[in-house]
Formats: structure tokens, C-alpha cells, sequence
């Protein structure tokens, strides 16, 4: 017999007997699995730094198609991720879901031992990254469901946030873990650099196998599916014919789409413009995945749509500056306006979440999250792509800057027109409720 029969968290006295209990344990197991799809999504935005160095002869457009593919095809399986739940119910897709990130973290480390593996099959197993893409959209999707509107904005941040955060856990652990042959016996043998330095780069798959094989079991045995919920995927697709879902799409790409973006090509920019520091790197997906919760608790208080906005002001702010520093190449400058654009976007990735339960219905509201982190996750896709085609053609990453100002000006406008405007002029007043 399942575990839960019967859900209304909007029914205060059914919430504080037994709907918490329920939510927190669903909330605290979805967040160390979608930890684990992120770290698997953007572990080539720190491999691919490495790959040249033991051996491979790769572009540097090479390597940010690399760091770049995953973002296509995870923002490209966020479209059936996020009507997954809906059918299969949550507890079932996040075990499955979790279980199909062990495929290319195997394959990626038995292929980085080989200097002599063919692009095509890095490709593939890039490609096969994505899988921890499409997880965001269920896991959002999932946790929207069990927690009743005054809470949703807090709670996806943290699942948000702190799943997020898989982002700047992989930035950091992966220098640490790749220097050090303590797993060679399980692993393989390490590559020697031409400094006489040897690196396991192996490590930085091999060493998630197990923490995805022991969430795979916690959420079967944890986890649930909640009745009520399910939904055909006809009854969902409802939400593409919905104005707001396309408003709220583009104001969450500039967002997420900047968080995941910057992400994925912080590593290899910062090795382009000051290779001494790209240590650092973690320090942006980390300060943008922290904000993230904090983004959605604030707008619970004062609401989405003044926080959002305060959100773009700042990116766009913080985008001129690092143009502004990178031109008089002044490294602490540059990294102070760029952790100002991800704490930005990490927010804002936080509040433009907490307005959606507010404008649509419940059961629109779950696959609207999933259908808007899909388009954004194609930031992961195109922000590494745009700063390869501008230094590609005009030597330095600037050009990308100005298309991602004119993206945050337009947000702006859309934001104040559709749901600050509509709020009465206060920018404190949460969003009102909309279907249309």
C-alpha cells in the first residue's frame, strides 16, 4: 500500500500532521539527486580543461563544443522531463532519472585514459551528460506538487539552489580529486603532464558512481508518488497555448539561462584571460546556486516581480562591468562584477520560479516549471558557443557581453509591462494570479 494516500497541503491541518513530514522527506532526497544530474551535466566544463594537457590534441572550439553539448541536450530532454512526473508520477522518474547518470560517468572515465579516443566518442559521452540536464525539470516539477503556495517560492529554492549547487561541486572537487592516486588500483593509471606532474583525470567520473548508486536506492525506498497528480500528456501541453508561459519562459533564460551559461564557460574563459586563477572558477556556480534559495525565500516576502526586477537591473550592470574590467585587464575587478552577475542570476533563478505558482493553477504549474527550465537550459548551450564565436572572431569575449545587455533590457521591459505594471505600481505586491 503506498505510503501516502490522500494529499492537500493547502488544508493547514493536514499539512502539520503528516503533509510536512511527507514534503520534507520527498524535499531531502530530491535535493542530493539533482545535486549528482548537475555535477554530471557540467563535469565537462572542468575535463575538458584538462584533456590537452594528458594528451589529446583538441580546438579550443572543440573544447567548448565539449563543455557545450551537454547544455543542448539536457535543455533539449527538459521538454520530457518535464511532463515525466505528470505520467510515471515522481518517485519512479527520479529513480530512473538518477539511475541513467551512471552511464556516462563510467564512460567518461574509461575514455579519458586513452589519449588516442576519437572526438566522436568525447561527443557522445558529452552528449550523454545531458541526461543530468533533462533531471532539473522533473525534480522542480516533483517538489512543486508536495508544498502548498506559501511555501513553494522557499522550497524550490532550496531543491533549486542547493541542487544547483552539483555545479560548483564538480568546479571544485574535480582539481582536488584528479591529483591524487589513492583510487588508481580501482581506477586506472594516472597521465603524466609535460611538467612531470601526474593527474587521474578518471577520478573526476569514476568518483560519483557510488553516491548515484546509493540516491538511486533512497529515492525508491524514500521517495513517493503522490496521488492526484498524475496528468496525460495532452492535459499539460495545455500551458504551450498560455501567454505567460512564453513571458515567463524569457524572463527565466535570462536568469537560469545566465546561471547555467556562465557556468559552463567560467572555466574555460577564466583559463583564457587569466589562466593563473582558473582555479577559481568554482566561485561563480557556487555564489549563484547559494543565492538561488535566498531568491526565492525574499520574493515570498516582497514578491517575485520586484525582486526580478531588481534582478536585471543588477546583471545588466554587473555585464558592463566585466566588460569594463576584462578591457583593463584587472583580474580582482573582473571577478567581483562577474560574482555580482551570478549572485544576480543565481536570485533571479529563485524569484522568477516563486512567480509562476502565483500565476498559473496547480497542475499548470508543475510542467510550466519544466517547460521554462528547458528553454533555459539551452543557456548552457549557447553562452559557451557565443564566447567561442567572439573570440573567435573578434578576439576577446566582449561582443557575447552586449548580446546578453540587450537580452537583460528587454527582460526588463517585459517584467515591469506584464507583472509589475499589473501589480498596481507597487513592486512589493506578489504576482497577481493569470491563465491566460
Amino acid at each position: 500500500m503506498a505510503r501516502i494516500q490522500q494529499w492537500k497541503p493547502e488544508d493547514p491541518e493536514f499539512w502539520e500532521k503528516e503533509g510536512r513530514r511527507h514534503a520534507k522527506r520527498n524535499l531531502w532526497i530530491s535535493v542530493p539527486s539533482l545535486m549528482l544530474a548537475f555535477i554530471v551535466w557540467q563535469i565537462w566544463s572542468v575535463v575538458a580543461v584538462r584533456l590537452n594537457d594528458i594528451g589529446f590534441n583538441f580546438t579550443p572550439d572543440q573544447l567548448f563544443t565539449l563543455a557545450a553539448i551537454p547544455g543542448l541536450v539536457g535543455a533539449t530532454l527538459r521538454f520530457v522531463y518535464t511532463f515525466a512526473v505528470g505520467k510515471f508520477g515522481g518517485r519512479n522518474w527520479t529513480v530512473v532519472s538518477t539511475a541513467a547518470l551512471a552511464i556516462p560517468a563510467v564512460g567518461i572515465g574509461f575514455a579519458v585514459q586513452n589519449p588516442d579516443t576519437p572526438y566522436s566518442v568525447m561527443f557522445t559521452l558529452a552528449a550523454l551528460c545531458g541526461l543530468g540536464g533533462g533531471n532539473f525539470s522533473s525534480s522542480l516539477a516533483n517538489i512543486s506538487f508536495f508544498f502548498p503556495k506559501k511555501e513553494k517560492g522557499t522550497a524550490l529554492g532550496i531543491n533549486g539552489g542547493l541542487g544547483n549547487m552539483g555545479v560548483s561541486v564538480v568546479q571544485f572537487v574535480t582539481p582536488l580529486i584528479i591529483t591524487t592516486g589513492t583510487f588508481a588500483a580501482l581506477a586506472g593509471d594516472g597521465q603524466l603532464l609535460k611538467n612531470g606532474q601526474q593527474l587521474w583525470l578518471q577520478n573526476a567520473a569514476f568518483i560519483w558512481v557510488l553516491p548515484i548508486a546509493i540516491l538511486t536506492v533512497a529515492a525508491w525506498f524514500g521517495m513517493d508518488n503522490l496521488p492526484g497528480t498524475k496528468q496525460s500528456v495532452a492535459e499539460q501541453f495545455v500551458i504551450v497555448k498560455r501567454k505567460h508561459t512564453w513571458i515567463m519562459t524569457w524572463l527565466y533564460v535570462a536568469t537560469f539561462g545566465s546561471f547555467i551559461g556562465y557556468s559552463a564557460a567560467f572555466p574555460l574563459l577564466l583559463k583564457s584571460q587569466f589562466p593563473q586563477y582558473v582555479s577559481l572558477a568554482f566561485l561563480g556556480a557556487f555564489v549563484a546556486a547559494a543565492a538561488r534559495p535566498f531568491g526565492g525565500w525574499i520574493s515570498d516576502k516582497f514578491g517575485g516581480a520586484r525582486v526580478t526586477s531588481l534582478v536585471l537591473i543588477t546583471m545588466t550592470i554587473g555585464a558592463v562591468m566585466v566588460i569594463y574590467f576584462m578591457g583593463r585587464h584587472e583580474f580582482g575587478g573582473f571577478l567581483a562584477a562577474f560574482l555580482v552577475l551570478f549572485f544576480a542570476a543565481g536570485t533571479g533563478s529563485g524569484s522568477t520560479f516563486q512567480m509562476i505558482p502565483g500565476i498559473f493553477p496547480v497542475k499548470e504549474a508543475a510542467p510550466v516549471l519544466g517547460f521554462t527550465a528547458a528553454f533555459a537550459a539551452y543557456g548552457s548551450f549557447f553562452i559557451p558557443k557565443l564566447f567561442g564565436w567572439s573570440t573567435a572572431n573578434f578576439g576577446s569575449p566582449v561582443a557575447a557581453f552586449y548580446i546578453f545587455i540587450g537580452f537583460y533590457v528587454v527582460s526588463i521591459a517585459l517584467n515591469w509591462y506584464f507583472y509589475q505594471r499589473t501589480a498596481g505600481g507597487s513592486l512589493f505586491a506578489p504576482a497577481k494570479k493569470r491563465a491566460a
